[in-house]
């Protein structure tokens, strides 16, 4: 006698009917979905549907909570981090798969939070994982704090050469830009400008044309330091982005620090570690540390606030 095969888990084959939340970290919005068991079929087309800013609901990115178990990525990082129960499965707005976010993570764990899932009192940590790894996040005054881990270049040969390892040109500067790449789980490209009025010239609806462009792309950070550039002991600059797979956001909390590092190795060894990047959407705080592996770590911190419940209607 033949045994029937066990029943599989059903699957979702769109996002209709799904409960959402929408987020933002300093502007940088968010759709987040509860789906423990990694149940939902996360079509890019349906992703990209939902993030519609005129078809859809709207956002710069999809966050799904699943338990770490339910996906590979999340299991194999349980091996050395027992603790990271819940995985931050992000993508972009057009759909994409995207390694890691650092506004999107401070929201997420708002997200857990909210839903009863994690508790994260003053002092505590709650440990995220992610397809950049493992990220620790705690409470900070203005909301959360997270180690980003260590950073590096991209193409370290040439940034430590010449500070710059890269071209940049974008509608509105008139010519290509030299610009530095640095690797923050994910990847960004760093191009310093002369003022506020040429940071307001590049129409960031375009994508800008990096050479070299690194293996999986990149994010383009447009960053104006201070003058002074520091104040108090703070490192201070504002900062536009272009993401990879979204166009221009009101925030990057990775692009963020990855326009400190370069700034900071721009102005050399006595730069201070403490800084404050302005993006459109507030301003994000940036700490730089010597982590227990001995590399030197980003921490991220600001606001994470959630602003709407709702279900999903078509996609």
């Amino acid at each position: 006698m033949s045994t029937a095969p066990a029943p599989q888990a059903p699957t979702v084959s769109s996002l209709t009917g799904v409960p959402f939340t929408k987020g933002h970290g300093t502007g940088n919005d968010f759709l987040l979905l509860l789906d423990p068991e990694a149940a939902l079929d996360l079509r890019a087309d349906a992703v990209a549907a939902v993030c519609d800013r005129h078809r859809g609901v709207g956002a710069d990115g999809l966050i799904r909570a699943v338990r770490s178990g339910q996906l590979p990525e999340g299991r194999e990082l349980l091996a050395g981090a027992p603790e990271a129960e819940w995985f931050m499965d992000y993508r972009n707005a057009d759909g994409s798969v995207s390694e890691m976010c650092g506004n999107g993570v401070r929201v997420f764990v708002h997200f857990l939070i909210s839903k009863g899932l994690v508790s994260l009192d003053d002092g505590a940590t709650v440990s995220v994982a992610t397809r950049a790894g493992v990220k620790v996040v705690s409470r900070s005054a203005d909301g959360y704090s997270v180690d980003m881990g260590p950073w590096e270049f991209i193409h370290p040969g040439e940034a430590a050469a010449r500070a710059v390892d890269s071209t940049v040109e974008a509608a509105g500067l008139g010519v290509p830009r030299p610009g530095l790449s640095v690797s923050m789980g994910n990847p960004h490209t760093v191009v310093a400008l002369a003022g506020l009025d040429e940071l307001a010239a590049p129409p960031l609806i375009k994508v800008p044309k990096v050479e070299p462009v690194p293996p999986h792309g990149t994010n383009v950070e447009f960053v104006v330091p201070a003058e002074p550039l520091v104040e108090d002991g703070v490192g201070r600059l504002t900062m536009r982005v272009h993401e990879r797979g979204v166009g221009e956001t009101f925030s990057c909390g990775t692009g963020a620090c990855a326009a400190a590092v370069a700034t900071r190795y721009w102005a050399g060894p006595e730069s201070p570690s403490h800084w404050a990047v302005s993006v459109p959407g507030g301003v994000l705080g940036v700490v730089f540390h010597i982590g227990a592996d001995g590399r030197e770590h980003v921490d991220l911190s600001g606001p994470a606030v959630l602003v709407a419940e709702g279900t999903l209607l078509g996609a």
